[in-house]
């Protein structure tokens, strides 16, 4: 952040993504960082990579350390503010698990030992503050149980606003009726933040 001595501390429960940061994200009434908004920090282990620090609302000021490292490539609330802000998306993994060229040394390992590894030159280099234990809600995959690791690919999508506005007004003109009547509320809900529907 233009002083050399400076540190934006940041929590993470997955090290490894810090080779894919593109911002850091703090809140703007927040007093302890507001005054960064605007200014640059080096990501640790990028070869000198800097990304911006930004204002956001999603960040919670009382969670963590108040500032958020944003992955986009990595994970979906990161993305949904990488498109905000517009931020690069760095895509650091292969389809494997396996850390690709733009993780740089770390070229090549499996992402937990990247992750571990990671977390190990960190506190090497006196940048790691702390660990202490923390539960999260990993998303697995439902066949196998196997980690599903958030990653930005191609994909197809079907536009969804032509079809959601006619089916929305069939049912507030009284043409199609939703019964029981409870779950009007829901269909209606499920119309109106309607997204665009991935089909690969």
């Amino acid at each position: 952040a233009g002083d050399d001595d400076l540190h934006l501390p940041v929590a993470t429960t997955r090290p490894e993504t810090i080779l894919g940061d593109t911002a850091v994200a703090v809140n703007p009434s927040d007093d302890r960082f507001k005054h960064l908004i605007g200014q640059r920090c080096v990501v640790p282990f990028s070869g000198g990579r800097t990304v911006p620090i930004i204002g956001d609302d999603y960040v919670d000021v009382d969670f963590g350390t108040g500032a958020l490292k944003v992955t986009p490539g990595h994970d979906p609330n990161d993305y949904e503010i990488g498109k905000r802000c517009g931020l690069e998306t760095i895509n650091i993994m292969n389809k494997d698990g396996s850390m690709n060229s733009n993780a740089g040394k770390y070229e090549g390992l499996d992402r937990a030992v990247c992750r571990t590894q990671l977390w190990a030159d960190m506190e090497a280099a006196g940048i790691a503050l702390k660990a202490e234990p923390y539960q999260t809600r990993v998303p697995r995959s439902q066949r196998g149980g196997e980690i599903i690791e958030p990653l930005v690919s191609e994909q197809w999508f079907c536009k969804m606003d032509s079809m959601a506005e006619p089916a929305l007004a069939a049912v507030e003109s009284g043409e199609l009726t939703i019964i029981p009547q409870r779950f009007e509320k829901i269909y209606k809900s499920w119309l109106t933040d309607i997204r665009d529907w991935c089909i690969s």
